[in-house]
């Protein structure tokens, strides 16, 4: 069985990257089941192991972390549903391409719940949504916010870090980065785009919706 906790509180990084690193080498002796973490960050910025100095464009406004996953930098803080994700893949299928996918999906589904259409979007990763409530862009396509990020290291192919999703984070705090890298759009909440969701709403979305992308596995 994954193992579902939710961190009360605002979780410091540092001392919940290193429960992580913890968890993870226990699930690999085969010492504690699989886990996932729903938890609040105080507002940082993290690094991945593809940030680029470039895209930190203010760097004395809040904390950054090294984060050792993959990507590059992101944004966590109040409002934002992080969810680390330790499984293992070992009994799951070694396919990190398919791992990510499925995050995606997870995510997808998740919104979905809340009449919201995520979608997927080649060369990016994450979950986007279109806004035809906005003024379209210059070409006359529609605008594209980013709403949840996914970013994930694996060690003996067990996973670590794992996705956020923009529930009622204050999004004036992207500005001191360029999220993922991609300058040419933006990011967006559910209760930007209108919807009165809150954590509690989405942390039952995600336990329902789970199951659909990592079932449980049998074990020897």
């Amino acid at each position: 069985m994954v193992e579902w906790t939710h961190l009360p509180g605002l979780a410091p990084y540092g001392e919940t990257l290193a429960a992580m690193e913890a968890r993870v080498a226990a699930i690999t002796a085969g010492t504690a089941p699989e886990a996932v973490w729903l938890l609040e960050h105080p507002p940082l910025y993290t690094a991945g192991t593809s940030a680029r100095a470039s895209d930190l464009t203010d760097p004395d406004r809040f904390p950054v972390h090294v984060a050792g996953r993959g990507g590059q930098y992101t944004y966590h803080g109040p409002g934002q549903r992080v969810a680390y994700v330790m499984l293992d893949l070992n009994t799951r299928g070694r396919d990190v391409r398919q791992f990510v996918c499925n995050l995606e999906g997870w995510v997808i589904a998740t919104l979905a719940e809340f009449n919201v259409k995520g979608e997927r979007r080649a060369g990016r990763v994450g979950v986007w949504v279109q806004r035809a409530d906005r003024a379209p862009n210059p070409d006359g396509s529609l605008r594209e916010d980013k709403i949840a990020a996914i970013g994930v290291k694996l060690r003996r192919w067990i996973s670590f870090h794992g996705i956020s999703i923009n529930v009622e984070p204050d999004l004036e705090h992207f500005a001191g980065i360029v999220p993922c890298g991609i300058r040419e759009h933006g990011v967006t909440s559910l209760v930007d785009l209108g919807l009165p969701v809150t954590l509690a709403d989405l942390d039952a979305a995600l336990l329902h919706t789970f199951p659909r992308f990592f079932p449980e596995v049998a074990t020897v």
